[in-house]
């Protein structure tokens, strides 16, 4: 932690490295997906020079895609194994949360929003459905990439389940920009994701068991209320 600027470290380099990848893959696949999906995006095919370049690109990003996790169980497993357990991990406050949430997505602020964890209830509920998401995406996109390796039943029901995790997943990323980017308190998760360490403040305001564990451990010192004199 650092007492003169009062922020904790939340993410790795690692992480943050794996998160970026992982979405820059999913961007440029989703670019390269938009002529094979529809002939209305057509014209993209000479911009990637021709319909077989485009897939090979398309092919090369979902290797990239595949790739994080697999690193991050190499360089940095504690923390991929953190995420995972954090994200199967689910209790009362997790269900109480989205009791509350609406509130807060839209802007408005919830004073009393029940302590979370290390990942709130809702990036639990992103992180599952990204992992999801993920399995559809690189299953279904294994079996229509080498067809002969699979019996004709499976590869029928490959296409109709490639489109629908990536709708799927489309929705998902939006929700995250949102919560990123245009929510309140997003310059602090943004942070987080890109310098490695956020506000204490934001610590103990959105994930408050968190934090707790952190005082606990003595990692840093826990915020006392100022009092405000008489004559303030």
């Amino acid at each position: 932690m650092s007492s003169r600027q009062q922020t904790v470290k939340r993410f790795s380099k690692w992480v943050i490295i794996a998160h970026w990848t992982n979405a820059l893959a999913f961007f440029a696949l989703y670019i390269t997906a938009l002529p094979l999906y529809t002939d209305f995006f057509s014209w993209m095919y000479p911009i990637f020079g021709g319909p077989e370049n485009l897939r090979l690109l398309h092919r090369i990003f979902a290797v990239i895609f595949v790739l994080p996790p697999l690193v991050m169980l190499i360089v940095d497993p504690k923390s991929l194994f953190h995420w995972l357990k954090q994200t199967l991990t689910w209790r009362k406050e997790d269900i109480q949360f989205f009791v509350k949430f609406p509130k807060e997505f839209f802007g408005g602020h919830v004073k009393d929003m029940p302590k979370q964890d290390f990942f709130n209830a809702g990036e639990k509920l992103n992180s599952l459905l990204t992992i999801t998401c993920a399995i559809l995406l690189i299953g279904s996109g294994i079996v229509m990439w080498m067809p002969e390796l699979f019996p004709l039943a499976l590869i029928q029901w490959a296409y109709p389940l490639h489109n629908i995790a990536f709708g799927l997943s489309v929705a998902v990323v939006v929700g995250h920009i949102y919560l990123s980017l245009g929510h309140p308190g997003s310059k602090a998760s943004m942070q987080g994701m890109t310098k490695g360490d956020v506000p204490v403040k934001y610590a103990k305001e959105h994930h408050g068991k968190w934090y707790d564990e952190l005082v606990a451990k003595g990692e840093i010192k826990e915020e006392k209320p100022v009092k405000k004199g008489k004559g303030a």
